[in-house]
């Protein structure tokens, strides 16, 4: 019997991780394992070149319904795909690489941009970052913690 790569750690169906390159500790996901690529919501995207490649400024705001510790993110752009939603509807989007920190664990991921306005979750991971050793228990949340209720707070508008 083969090891496997990595061990098994477990997530909820939804989960408080962070960007630690970008200085977000906390933003509400959900875990998506019918999505391939993970995607974030995201505004005032910007394309423009950088010593010959092709860069993306875009703003991540962690908290649901506010501006509040928005945060203004330069990333070089790692592909472009089209992306299918749940409904059928198909969308463009830039790809970017960034790293999460879910469960205890920080991973590299694929994460598109896109507005995710109407949606409760201000992020989905995908599958392509679930498959460096996560486990998925749909019965569960927040099994990586879960911030202060001063933060809690911020993420419904309060």
């Amino acid at each position: 019997m083969t090891e496997p790569l990595h061990s098994s750690t477990p997530t909820g169906w939804r989960e408080w991780i962070g960007l630690p390159e970008v200085g977000i500790e906390w933003l509400k996901a959900k875990i998506d394992t019918g999505a391939q690529t993970s995607a974030i919501h995201s505004s005032d995207v910007v394309e423009f070149e950088r010593s010959g490649a092709d860069w993306v400024r875009f703003t991540v705001h962690p908290w649901q319904d506010s501006d509040l510790d928005a945060v203004v993110v330069e990333r070089p752009v790692h592909d472009r795909r089209t992306v299918r939603s749940s409904s059928g509807h198909s969308e463009d989007r830039l790809v970017v690489l960034m790293d999460i920190s879910l469960c205890g664990r920080t991973v590299p991921a694929q994460i598109t941009l896109t507005s995710r306005d109407e949606m409760v979750f201000r992020m989905l991971i995908g599958r392509e970052a679930l498959r460096r050793g996560y486990v998925v228990d749909p019965a569960a949340s927040y099994l990586g913690g879960k911030p202060g209720r001063d933060i809690r707070r911020r993420n419904r508008g309060a």
